[in-house]
């Protein structure tokens, strides 16, 4: 299980997009840009459809941007399961400004 800091969550504008998913970092893990992991909180629960501070969950995909220095990490909860077009689909609104691919995980 990964704890996840929110620092862009469902709701808020970063320039001119509004995420519809929590979005966050994990703290102290440095990714290939130099700042902490992205992760992206993916979850259908009630309890996770509003602006969360953190979430913990486990890591289900990889997004890797061949035009970009980092990969985006997807976390859920140990209840949920998507699928990579289901993945891609939700985080759309970000992805598609990129030429990204999907590594999904399996336990």
């Amino acid at each position: 299980m990964i704890k996840i800091t929110i620092d862009r969550p469902i709701g808020s504008r970063h320039h001119d997009t509004v995420y519809p998913v929590n979005y966050g970092f994990v703290p102290d893990l440095i990714a290939a840009d130099g700042e902490e992991q992205d992760v992206y909180v993916l979850s259908d629960l009630p309890e996770n459809q509003q602006p969360l501070k953190e979430f913990t969950g486990r890591l289900v995909a990889i997004i890797h941007r061949r035009d970009d220095v980092e990969n985006k990490w997807v976390v859920t909860t140990d209840r949920e399961n998507f699928s990579a077009e289901e993945i891609m689909s939700r985080l759309n609104f970000m992805e598609k400004f990129f030429d990204s691919w999907i590594e999904m995980l399996s336990e």
